[in-house]
């Protein structure tokens, strides 16, 4: 495909200074928990129904807890209370722990906290079990019915209605796509709940919750049996919700989640120890459950401008996988965005766009990478929509791309229809087909403008790694270096849903998980 470009020893050196950024903030996480990831841990029991006025059980639990200044011994800890008061059912837990003065229980004997946590360990270890079997139903469908080669392609639906989704999602299956993304309704990062059931509204896109998961699940199953291809799913775990929405999917057998380490810090202003908290019990849950993530430093250059923000991309890229490494995610699980968005006015963007990818492949030789669309400058003149389109699709083939994002023509005006993915989706395929293997043939020239591009991005990338080693993390993006957008790191939302664990805190599906 090309020359090195960049040295070993200069990649090695940046994944060091990432390693080594990402340091305070795993004290941070070790040190704290969040009202998400208990609620999480309570969706592992199965409590994932819902209340009065639809306030999901986990919430009410959870609120209860806090309210009382005790969920720092964690969930599962009043979970086993709850047990020993003679709870007969995760339901039952709920409703014994809402209606009694928690903070009034009063002390256990050393025997009896003993026995509590032993007793909860047991239920934690079957709770796992069955999510695993679960995750063994998935990987078998896939064996049975292999998947087209790569890139995989990868269409959006966003019907707001999880049934209309369903009938969008078996056309693009039948067009072709590889892989189906149900868009989140706006803004549903905000909401400090998961939803409860299927629903059928939603602006921008359709609700992610446990109960449409399972809907689009089987739908594709079905779909995978009909092709004789496994067709893969994906949704969104991120926003105030992360570890939730990841055990949600995880249960409910999805292949991929959008999952990144800075992208609610930036983009939807969520607190940013809130986010590292949670991103991290998220990643663990997708390491379990085989789920590649998609990390989202596309986003750095739709808010910024592409050519000279491009180093941005590449260092976010290190450190996002160093927070996936720490978590146990593998790299055929990384997902690693990047995307097609420089100017189209410029010149040479072609060869700009391929030394990017190349310098992203050289980077990350062994994650599939997810490819990025062109949105940024899309037109209504959708002829001119369409051709931007295609070069992303030679440079995805010609790059290795693992998965792409497919453009469509008419972007720029209005959710897609059906004839846009299928238009979208039969360019791609001829485009993968026809220059399949084009790396193979062609070799970049050392001294020419792809390289000594991608040489100017690393060096840029370089040295905002040093910077983020030096000032630190939250520094940096208190300075705006990421996406051009500052944020503080006791801003924006969820900051009341982060605890202190209290000495004695109880977690045993995180104690499983980093055992693992």
């Amino acid at each position: 495909m090309s020359g090195p470009f960049i040295d070993d020893a200069r990649i090695a050196e940046a994944r060091k200074l990432a390693d080594e950024i990402v340091n305070p903030i795993f004290d941070l996480i070790q040190r704290n928990t969040t009202v998400s990831n208990e609620r999480t841990v309570l969706r592992f029991f199965g409590i994932s129904g819902a209340g009065a006025r639809g306030v999901p059980l986990a919430n009410l639990m959870v609120d209860k807890l806090q309210s009382a200044g005790v969920l720092n011994r964690g969930a599962a800890y009043w979970y086993g209370r709850a047990l020993q008061l003679g709870a007969s059912s995760p339901l039952d837990a709920v409703e014994r722990i809402t209606a009694l003065p928690t903070d009034k229980l009063g002390a256990l004997s050393p025997e009896m906290e003993a026995n509590l946590r032993d007793a909860v360990r047991e239920e934690a270890r079957a709770a796992m079990t069955e999510l695993k079997a679960r995750i063994a139903q998935r990987n078998a469908l896939r064996e049975q019915f292999p998947m087209s080669p790569a890139p995989h392609k990868y269409v959006i639906v966003a019907t707001g209605n999880i049934y209309d989704d369903v009938d969008q999602a078996r056309a693009a299956a039948q067009a072709g796509a590889d892989v189906i993304a149900v868009i989140r309704s706006t803004a549903q990062s905000l909401l400090d709940y998961v939803p409860h059931g299927a629903t059928t509204e939603g602006y921008g896109g359709t609700y992610a919750t446990q109960e449409n998961f399972r809907v689009m699940r089987e739908a594709l199953d079905d779909e995978s049996r009909k092709l004789k291809r496994y067709i893969q799913l994906t949704n969104y775990s991120s926003g105030l919700c992360m570890s939730e929405i990841a055990f949600c999917a995880a249960y409910e057998r999805l292949d991929m989640l959008l999952n990144d380490a800075m992208y609610g810090i930036l983009f939807r202003d969520i607190n940013m120890r809130r986010t590292f908290i949670d991103q991290y019990f998220s990643r663990r849950i997708c390491a379990l459950a085989g789920i590649i993530i998609n990390t989202g430093e596309d986003n750095y250059i739709t808010t910024a401008d592409a050519y000279d923000a491009a180093h941005t991309v590449i260092a976010s890229q290190f450190i996002n996988e160093c927070f996936a490494k720490r978590a146990g995610l593998k790299d055929w699980q990384l997902g690693i965005g990047h995307s097609y968005e420089i100017d189209p006015y410029r010149d040479d963007t072609l060869l700009l766009e391929l030394s990017q990818a190349m310098l992203v492949r050289r980077c990350f030789p062994d994650a599939p990478l997810k490819y990025m669309p062109p949105t940024k400058h899309k037109e209504t003149d959708i002829f001119f929509s369409h051709a931007y389109d295609v070069m992303a699709d030679l440079v995805a083939i010609w790059t290795r791309q693992g998965i792409q994002l497919l453009g469509m023509m008419t972007e720029a005006m209005h959710t897609p229809l059906l004839a846009d993915r299928y238009v979208a989706l039969k360019s791609a395929s001829y485009i993968h087909r026809a220059a399949r293997g084009i790396d193979e043939e062609f070799t970049v020239r050392e001294d020419g403008k792809i390289a000594n591009r991608a040489r100017e991005v690393f060096a840029k990338a370089e040295e905002l790694l040093r910077e983020c080693h030096t000032e630190g993390m939250v520094a940096a993006i208190g300075k705006g270096r990421f996406g051009d957008v500052k944020r503080e790191e006791t801003g924006g939302k969820g900051l009341d849903g982060v605890l202190e664990k209290a000495p004695d805190y109880f977690n045993p599906f995180l104690e499983m998980l980093e055992a693992s």
